[in-house]
């Protein structure tokens, strides 16, 4: 794969800009047996990309054939590529990351699912397409635990009414909670395996109580990780990818 392609992949432009950039000594490779980074200016060179680490523009990439993102959606922002009123989560991504292409399209990753604009946590982000429909569609049942904090006292009746199922204005059929658990006097963990619009709000309202604060920190076996700030994002590794794949 010429070297000029394989930065185009990765979201570094046009095949003519990824050219430009070669050319001008802005890519370097990195050389396993002399550990070290070498300037590459030819655009064209055949590169093997799996493993591939390279640096544009003196900062560091490794390869990815598709990308997965994990982000720590801060308050205050919106899952649009076209927000309304708060700034997008996509700003919080390099510009790499918001120009890989697909299907010949500049399309760049795409959140899995949305929160709302107060609503914070771990927030997923892809460009493969079989990806998001998996963690996204309610027939694959993948959990998803928020730590919800509530005006009111939580007491047993909310908890066990959220698990037997409350019936949201737009919908007959009851929803209910895979799991919930009260952490505290105002807080409680609930487990989700489907995405209504502001479902964890309506839930909550409908026993009686009122959502304050609203954090994701769990998506099937993938915890948010205490050291990604919000506004951070990172890779997704094979180890996390398995953390996410539906038991059987």
């Amino acid at each position: 794969m010429q070297l000029q392609d394989i930065l185009y992949s990765q979201g570094f432009g046009i095949r003519r800009v990824c050219s430009g950039l070669v050319q001008q000594g802005w890519v370097e490779l990195w050389d396993a047996e002399a550990q070290d980074w070498v300037r590459c200016l030819d655009s064209a060179l055949d590169i093997d990309p799996e493993g591939l680490r390279f640096r544009v523009q003196g900062v560091e990439w490794a390869y990815h054939a598709l990308g997965y993102v994990l982000l720590n959606k801060p308050a205050g922002t919106e899952c649009s590529q076209k927000p309304s009123a708060y700034p997008s989560i996509y700003t919080l991504l390099p510009m790499p990351l918001r120009q890989r292409p697909n299907k010949g399209a500049v399309q760049g990753v795409q959140a899995v699912g949305r929160l709302d604009q107060d609503t914070t946590g771990l927030l997923l982000l892809s460009d493969d397409g079989q990806f998001i429909h998996r963690m996204s569609s309610p027939k694959k049942h993948v959990p998803k635990i928020y730590r919800v904090t509530t005006r009111h006292p939580v007491d047993a009746r909310q908890v066990a009414r959220l698990l037997e199922g409350v019936v949201l204005d737009d919908d007959p059929k009851p929803v209910r909670a895979a799991a919930c658990e009260q952490v505290e006097e105002h807080v409680l963990d609930l487990t989700l395996t489907e995405g209504k619009y502001h479902q964890v709000k309506r839930m909550v309202a409908a026993v009686g109580n009122r959502v304050e604060g609203l954090h994701r920190w769990k998506i099937g076996d993938l915890s948010l990780p205490e050291d990604l700030q919000p506004g951070q994002w990172r890779w997704l590794s094979a180890e996390d990818l398995a953390r996410l794949s539906p038991r059987p």
